[in-house]
Order: C-alpha cells, then structure tokens, then sequence
C-alpha cells in the first residue's frame, strides 16, 4: 500500500499573504511543515502541492518534492484531488501548510482511522474545545458525529444546543484529512453544496453528497498560522523548544 502526504500550498491570503514562505527561525514555514511530515515513517512520499512559482522556487532550493497544480482550485483538497490524478496511491494524506508545529503522530493518528475499516473512504480527527470562548467564536470549526463516529455536520455555530444537559463535548476539527483515491477523484466531480457555501468547510462537500468521514479523538491540539501574531508565537516555541521540532 503506498500512501503519500501532501502539503496544498498557496502565496495568496488575505489575512496573511506569502504565508508559507514566512521566516521561522531561518527557514521558511514550508520547510517546517515538510520535514514534520517526513517523520511519520508510514508515509512514503510528502509533496508540496502550489499554484505559485515563487512557493515552487523555494521548495527547488530547500529539495522539497513540489507539484504545480492549476489556479483555480477553491481548495486543499481539490488541489489534493489533482495531486491524485498524476501520483497515483492508495491514501493521500493534507498536511496543512500552516501547521509547522504539527505533530507527527498526529498524522500516524489520522491514517489509523483510516486503515481500521476497509470500507472508510475518507478519515479526519477531532480535539476537545476547553475554551467556552472559542466554542462561540463564529471563525472556529466544530464537528457533530453519530454514535460510530461519523461525521453529521461541520458548522461554526456552538452545537449541539444543551436544552436539556450540560455534559455533551464539543469539539474542534482538525484540519489533517485522509482519503482513499477514489474519494478524491469523486471529490472533484462534485459540485459544492449550500453548506459548504455558508459554512466554507471543505469536507461538507462529501458530507453533503452522502460520503460517510470517520472521525477520531486527539488530545493534541496544534497552532495554525492565521496571523503574524500566530507566526510569533511559533518562532518563540522552536526558538525555545530546538529538540521537540
């Protein structure tokens, strides 16, 4: 079984333009992610995945594996889904290229959901919100599943609504998704939902089109870049913390 790790790269953000290439600690976020990325050993290949020359450039200089994909994806994962069109696996694995602090065993977590059932098509995990302020911020993804642990709804509304308990979990989706091939390329045929047009979570789309996802728990929670604020708080991680990156 050959599954690669594929990291959907884009220069454009309108929060924060040229993301990836960001300076942390003399390297280029990029870099970061990647070799996070080469340590989980059941990963045969890890690719960068751009539509930007200058994203390209930079993974030529530093030996990262980069594949040109077109401009128009909305995406990571349909930029994934043409990743799987010209490298053929069996599981493809986003890495999210903001996430230099990413732990690997976070992603060997992701593809044990994945491989615990044959018939699971797509796979993603989830982590417990403790900040009752981030559970009602409207920017922050949350996740309702069914008893077997697939995937109902992604919304940024606080749900489930406690009428009548108080001790039901919310949790906080994390943006490191699995799929078997054919997922992906389903992926690409379909046309976005009015969900995933409100809510702008790109796993609605299966959702939406009846493609159970199997969701697993971790109790790591990682730091996105979004801001330069965020970038700060990373480079004083790795600054102080060399032997745990």
């Amino acid at each position: 079984m050959k599954i690669i790790g594929v990291i959907p790269s884009r220069y454009q953000s309108s929060r924060f333009p040229g993301k990836p290439l960001a300076d942390i600690c003399g390297k280029p976020m990029v870099w970061w992610v990647y070799h996070r990325a080469c340590k989980v050993a059941r990963l045969d290949e890890v690719y960068v995945a751009t539509d930007d020359e200058r994203i390209e450039s930079v993974c030529r200089q530093y030996d990262i594996p980069c594949v040109m994909t077109s401009t128009q994806h909305k995406n990571g994962t349909e930029r994934l889904a043409e990743v799987a069109t010209r490298i053929v696996a069996d599981i493809y694995v986003t890495i999210q290229g903001d996430e230099p602090l990413l732990e690997p065993a976070t992603i060997d977590k992701v593809l044990d959901v994945i491989q615990s059932e044959p018939q699971i098509p797509c796979a993603t995990l989830k982590t417990p919100y403790h900040n009752p302020v981030d559970v009602i911020n409207g920017t922050t993804p949350k996740v309702v599943c069914d008893v077997n642990n697939d995937i109902l709804l992604f919304t940024r509304s606080p749900v489930p609504y406690p009428k009548a308990a108080l001790d039901y979990i919310i949790y906080k989706p994390i943006g490191v998704y699995a799929f078997k091939r054919e997922t992906l390329l389903y992926y690409a045929t379909l046309e976005m939902g009015p969900l995933e047009r409100a809510e702008e979570i790109e796993l609605l789309r299966l959702v939406e089109h009846g493609v159970k996802i199997r969701i697993g728990v971790v109790d790591s929670d990682t730091v996105a870049v979004d801001t330069y604020k965020d970038l700060e708080r990373v480079r004083a991680y790795i600054a102080a913390h060399p032997d745990r990156v």
